[in-house]
């Protein structure tokens, strides 16, 4: 084994992992990061999605704001508009991630411990790296959250939406789809446009919420930029609060919580509505049971009624546990202040464990929601570079 040195070691080379390894990189900082470029959006999420953020709320960020949708456009030639597609965001993010890491390391962290200079960081190929440290940007992936009544089934029959980057497998067979957010939403949709003719949306809410296209009043027009924040991230007015997270973070804990409510009611967005045409809706209705047959899965809901599927695809969303991370080890996660399996974070998103930082959707907790979303990368990445580079305290 051979020991590596660096400043700080990024885990995870997605948006956020991205932006802060360009922010640290541009303040001279030496910054090692392994993963591989934009994986759970490349492996993880269905061809043909479209993302749900605005245009002004889908770039990475960068110092000098120089590695924009429109940079990557004039580069790579190629033309494309909100609501940007799955593939071209899966290009963007690894054009930008050979513009800022050129050399990023492939290897996966098996293990992080701490040792009293930093952290020792174990590679799946046995080498030991030392960091100064550990920027963790691990993404939502080990979050997935598959509901209790679906547990012992297998995943052939029932999986996460996650799971597929190809929805068009299920051609032809009966599909139910279980939640009402925008994941759901749009997995149904894109299994009909697949060619599943049987699809079906279990949905716990009254109803089930997709908004509407409504070009605004001629006197509202002027309001528009003043009432709605360009994250898209929560109600009018809300959402200037949302792209704030210093100043989110300083208000009532009670305040914050309704808050991150009203920013996470399941719904879809305006494009959604004529796709999902034709798609079946079951709304106040609560799958009770799942029992795996022979090639098909047999749901009871709380009416009484039985629903014989070839497949259920939970669009469940994610529960953020940072114990799912399977690289820290136990006593590096005894350290960590949680508070329902998020850290609780302090200035630079650094956790209770002196040079340790956690990045994107675990860090919404202490900062609010807007990092779970792509436009949080601006505040995570500059907020952490100027922690790391205050002097310490002598």
């Amino acid at each position: 084994m051979r020991a590596t040195d660096c400043d700080v070691a990024v885990l995870g080379a997605g948006p956020y992992g991205l932006a802060v390894a360009a922010h640290l990189r541009a303040c001279g900082i030496e910054t090692h990061v392994l993963g591989d470029a934009m994986a759970f959006w490349r492996t993880q999420m269905p061809r043909g999605m479209l993302l749900r953020s605005p245009w002004p709320a889908s770039h990475i960020s960068a110092p000098g704001h120089g590695l924009t949708l429109e940079h990557y456009q004039f580069e790579r030639k190629v033309r494309f508009s909100a609501p940007v597609p799955l593939e071209h965001f899966v290009g963007y993010g690894q054009w930008f991630q050979r513009k800022v890491v050129p050399d990023l390391d492939p290897r996966r962290v098996a293990r992080i411990d701490q040792n009293g200079t930093g952290f020792h960081l174990r590679l799946d190929d046995e080498t030991v790296m030392h960091a100064c440290r550990v920027v963790i940007a691990g993404g939502i992936a080990p979050f997935a959250y598959r509901p209790p009544e679906f547990h012992g089934c297998p995943r052939e029959l029932v999986s996460h939406a996650s799971e597929h980057n190809d929805l068009t497998r299920f051609a032809g067979k009966r599909v139910a789809v279980v939640g009402g957010g925008q994941s759901a939403l749009e997995s149904a949709a894109l299994l009909k446009e697949g060619g599943v003719g049987d699809v079906e949306v279990l949905v716990r809410q009254a109803t089930v919420f997709v908004a509407k296209e409504r070009p605004p009043r001629a006197y509202m027009q002027p309001l528009r930029p003043v009432l709605n924040a360009p994250s898209g991230v929560g109600p009018p007015l809300v959402s200037w609060l949302v792209m704030q997270p210093q100043l989110f973070r300083r208000t009532p804990r009670r305040f914050q919580e309704r808050v991150a409510r009203v920013c996470a009611i399941p719904g879809g967005v305006p494009w959604l509505r004529p796709r999902l045409a034709g798609v079946r809706m079951t709304t106040d209705r609560r799958v009770m049971r799942a029992r795996a047959g022979d090639d098909v899965v047999d749901l009871m809901l709380d009416d009484g009624s039985s629903r014989t599927v070839d497949h259920v695809l939970l669009g469940t969303g994610y529960h953020v546990d940072i114990s799912r991370y399977e690289f820290l080890s136990t006593e590096l996660l005894r350290g960590i202040d949680q508070l329902r399996g998020f850290p609780r974070l302090g200035p630079g998103l650094e956790t209770s464990v002196p040079g340790l930082h956690i990045v994107g959707a675990p860090a919404a907790w202490s900062y609010g929601p807007l990092m779970r979303f792509v436009v949080g990368t601006g505040f995570a990445a500059r907020a952490l570079t100027q922690q790391i580079r205050q002097p310490v305290a002598a």
